[in-house]
């Protein structure tokens, strides 16, 4: 596929997160009128010798009837199914993995980018006993700022110790000084916006980016999943035969897209590529059985899939909740 195609629905996909960011702003000020729930933050389990965490960043109500691509008649019905109305809260998540002796991030959250129902992981990273100057590397799924926000607070490193990871697909479309001047004048901010969050670590010599079919870290290895985005990337992390996937935005609302993957979201770049990687993804996880993490999945997003009995669609199994440390 080639880049003048990716470029022109990339602007496509801007101009609906330029929409949709308006619309977080409203609903948040909605959001303001109840008292937020102060939850933990934070979720642990064990993988192996590794240690992985679950972090949320807070969650962010969403009009999927304005979002996915499907008829409000199915929409209904398949939240109806969940006990579910539109808009539906959904969660920003990201992951903490503990693995020989170093702290790798995966994502980073949005900071002040979505409104204050959002914004909240160096706190959960606190939370569960951690600061951010102990990250030793980032690990980005795609660069959207609810996925890279957090990189920076205003002028400074949130994690100044740390190299950033991102595909090189992923950096070359969004770091492009040609993309940026080719881009209509109301998109150019997201451009600057992946250029502000990214640039500094970039300028500081803090960002590698790679290429597929080799571990970035012992038993880390990073899979490319095109659609949502050029560079759109899950991290396959395994130890001791066990195994978790982090899958980014492979998925926006486990109600409707579990029972039929084929439904894509605006955001989506090439949504046909993006509903092939998601079916992929399913197919996978439901035929090896290993654990997987969405960043938009109900926190803390970890858990199975299966088969449905219909061929096509698939079932969500959320981790259960444990406080029982298996060591």
């Amino acid at each position: 596929m080639n880049q003048s195609f990716h470029f022109t629905n990339f602007l496509k996909s801007l101009f609906t997160i330029a929409v949709v960011a308006g619309m977080a702003t409203t609903t948040n000020a909605q959001l303001r009128v109840s008292e937020p729930l102060a939850q933990p933050g934070y979720y642990q389990m064990k993988l192996g010798d590794f240690e992985i965490i679950a972090l949320s960043d807070g969650t962010v109500p969403q009009e999927l009837n304005k979002l996915l691509q499907i008829s409000s008649q199915k929409l209904t019905k398949a939240l109806s199914f969940n006990y579910q109305t539109d808009p539906v809260e959904a969660s920003v998540n990201a992951y903490l993995i503990k693995a020989d002796h170093k702290l790798i991030l995966v994502d980073a959250g949005t900071a002040e980018l979505y409104g204050p129902s959002l914004g909240h992981l160096s706190e959960s990273l606190k939370r569960a006993g951690y600061s951010p100057d102990q990250i030793d590397a980032v690990l980005i799924t795609h660069i959207h700022t609810d996925h890279t926000g957090g990189l920076m607070e205003g002028k400074q490193m949130v994690f100044p110790n740390a190299t950033i990871y991102v595909s090189k697909a992923e950096a070359d479309f969004w770091l492009s000084p040609e993309n940026y001047k080719q881009a209509a004048a109301g998109m150019k901010k997201y451009f600057v916006e992946a250029t502000t969050k990214v640039g500094p670590y970039m300028n500081a010599g803090k960002v590698k980016t790679y290429t597929y079919g080799s571990e970035l870290f012992p038993g880390i290895t990073p899979i490319a999943s095109p659609g949502h985005t050029p560079g759109h990337s899950f991290y396959a992390v395994e130890s001791k035969g066990q195994k978790i996937v982090f899958w980014g935005d492979i998925m926006h609302s486990a109600a409707v897209q579990f029972p039929d993957p084929s439904i894509t979201i605006i955001y989506d770049v090439d949504p046909k590529a993006a509903a092939a990687s998601r079916k992929k993804a399913f197919s996978e996880a439901a035929k090896d059985g290993y654990w997987v993490a969405g960043d938009h999945l109900s926190f803390p997003g970890i858990g199975h899939v299966r088969n449905e009995k219909d061929g096509i669609g698939y079932r969500w199994i959320p981790i259960n909740y444990s406080t029982y440390s298996k060591r």
